[in-house]
């Protein structure tokens, strides 16, 4: 499985419940197995330019407060390195703490800053290359997208998707 094309896709939205609606509707096709998805992850920065994650999904199409299953590659492919470590560890185990997910939360806040305007949202997603299409339409709110696609699951590969993807948003 890690021998397939990955998108790493990044999508930006003008208001926040926009960002949140698509994000559902990726989680639904994850649910549905329409798409195979690694992780997706809710951005959204609030009036006062405050970022926060505000969800974070699974392959199988589950949200929640803890991060486990698929959304363990948003966490090595958003997070520092050594966070990264402990994450995966952690995802093996009951769910990521509350300071781990803080760091998490804070690295991909860092990463999205100035890629959104306040009152804003975005939407990151790995998944299978496959799946672009149906992810396309499901992110139909997004006024940007960009992706990058990679040839497997490695920290490396990963974050070099994102950065490729990030350079696509032109900022």
């Amino acid at each position: 499985m890690s021998d397939e094309k990955k998108d790493v896709l990044i999508a930006v939205y003008m208001f926040e419940d926009l960002a949140e609606q698509d994000f559902e509707a990726v989680l639904k096709l994850a649910e549905d197995k329409a798409i195979t998805v690694e992780g997706v992850v809710l951005v959204q920065k609030d009036a006062d330019g405050e970022m926060h994650v505000s969800e974070t999904g699974d392959h199988l199409g589950r949200r929640g407060a803890k991060l486990g299953g698929g959304a363990g590659l948003v966490v090595g492919l958003l997070a520092p390195p050594v966070l990264a470590a402990t994450a995966v560890g952690a995802v093996a185990g009951v769910g990521i703490g509350k300071f781990a997910r803080h760091k998490l939360e804070k690295g991909i806040e860092e990463k999205m800053e100035t890629a959104l305007p306040n009152g804003a949202g975005a939407v990151i997603a790995v998944y299978d290359s496959g799946g672009a299409d149906a992810v396309g339409k499901a992110l139909a709110n997004a006024v940007k997208k960009s992706v990058a696609t990679v040839d497997g699951l490695s920290p490396k590969q990963l974050k070099a998707g994102l950065a490729e993807a990030q350079a696509g948003m032109g900022g």
